[in-house]
């Protein structure tokens, strides 16, 4: 029985190593669609409010 718990551990360290792969990818996924567009509102914003530091 404890030979079985030891490679139920192994494989939970591989589950939790895949998620963090999936989360990480999710991630930069959002930031490649999105980036362009926050900046673009950013920017607007700031031209709208006529700040010289934009």
């Amino acid at each position: 029985m404890k030979d079985l718990e030891h490679g139920e551990s192994g494989a939970t360290a591989v589950e939790y190593g895949l998620l963090v792969a999936l989360i990480a990818a999710v991630i930069i996924a959002t930031v490649i669609v999105f980036g362009g567009k926050v900046t673009g509102l950013f920017e607007s914003v700031c031209n709208a409010s006529g700040a010289f530091s934009c």
